[in-house]
């Protein structure tokens, strides 16, 4: 039995075979470390701005990112169809113009049958929704939005930026124009208690998302969480406290709602906390475990509007 609705699942009841997605580094910023908002960013944020790393400034062309990344993944996974997925920093924080050219550059590749798009919820409108609309006809196409609490207090502390209201107002945004969501959230942010990220997966099951991210908070080198956690005044959750919540989320989320993601997956040598975060598999195992022991499954509590 399958007790929660995978991203691999979907896949394959869509396409009938393995998809893979390509991560793309495409050179752009952020406002809340640029200046425009903030200059110091989201405190669990590291300089790759959650991405594999500096692509761009290594030289390293779009192009060349989606040729080499298939071909690993081609030879790992005995994938042949991928998605481009551009992941490092905020992917929609440019003109117009020069965001269609780097979709296009990314979607030159045969292979490619999607466009996933990692955002903030403050750097989307009308114009930036329209151009990734176009997509739709030729691609599987959908937006990421990082809310990670739905408690604007956890927000501020955490140095978001903007509010649960505006994340509100992109999720209607990306509704009106045709264009699926998939919301990212983090379990174990400063503050916060099992019946806060409880209420988080509460409100997500009450909004128009397709899809869900569902991290642990893990410390990283240079990053302000870093010196919370040295300093004693962040403990960061036990693997098994970790378990029992995913699963209370996922009781509260939407049958037929994608789970893109379990856990996080940190860089080894850059990991400060919790060492348990470097085995994703053993969670992965372990939460299809407690499912069981709880015999519980994805949507049991549930309850439409």
């Amino acid at each position: 039995m399958e007790r929660y609705r995978s991203l691999n699942s979907f896949f394959k009841e869509k396409f009938g075979q393995r998809i893979q997605k390509i991560p793309i580094d495409a050179g752009l910023g952020c406002p809340n470390r640029d200046g425009t908002i903030s200059d110091r960013g989201c405190i669990f944020c590291d300089r790759r701005g959650s991405g594999t790393g500096a692509m761009i400034d290594k030289g390293i062309s779009i192009s060349k990112q989606v040729e080499e990344w298939s071909k690993f993944l081609d030879k790992r996974y005995g994938a042949k169809r991928f998605i481009a997925y551009f992941q490092s920093f905020t992917n929609t924080y440019g003109s117009v113009d020069r965001l269609k050219g780097i979709y296009d550059e990314a979607l030159r590749y045969p292979n490619i049958i999607g466009l996933a798009i990692g955002t903030r919820p403050d750097c989307l409108d009308e114009q930036i929704l329209n151009l990734i609309s176009t997509y739709k006809n030729r691609y599987m196409v959908w937006i990421e939005l990082g809310l990670q609490s739905a408690h604007d207090k956890t927000l501020r502390l955490i140095n978001r930026g903007h509010d649960v209201k505006c994340f509100e107002r992109a999720v209607k945004m990306c509704s009106d124009y045709g264009i699926d969501v998939c919301v990212h959230i983090i379990l174990g942010l400063p503050g916060e208690d099992r019946k806060m990220m409880i209420q988080t997966a509460q409100y997500i099951s009450k909004l128009p998302i397709w899809g869900i991210k569902i991290h642990h908070l893990y410390i990283t080198r240079g990053t302000q969480m870093e010196e919370l956690w040295k300093s004693g005044r962040y403990r960061c959750l036990e693997r098994d406290a970790y378990i029992d919540i995913v699963v209370d989320i996922l009781e509260n989320l939407p049958p037929d709602m994608v789970i893109h993601r379990l856990s996080g997956d940190p860089i080894p040598s850059e990991l400060i906390a919790p060492q348990w975060s470097l085995e994703k598999n053993k969670t992965l195992h372990l939460i299809r475990k407690r499912l069981q022991e709880r015999n519980t499954y994805q949507g049991k509590l549930y309850k439409s509007h």
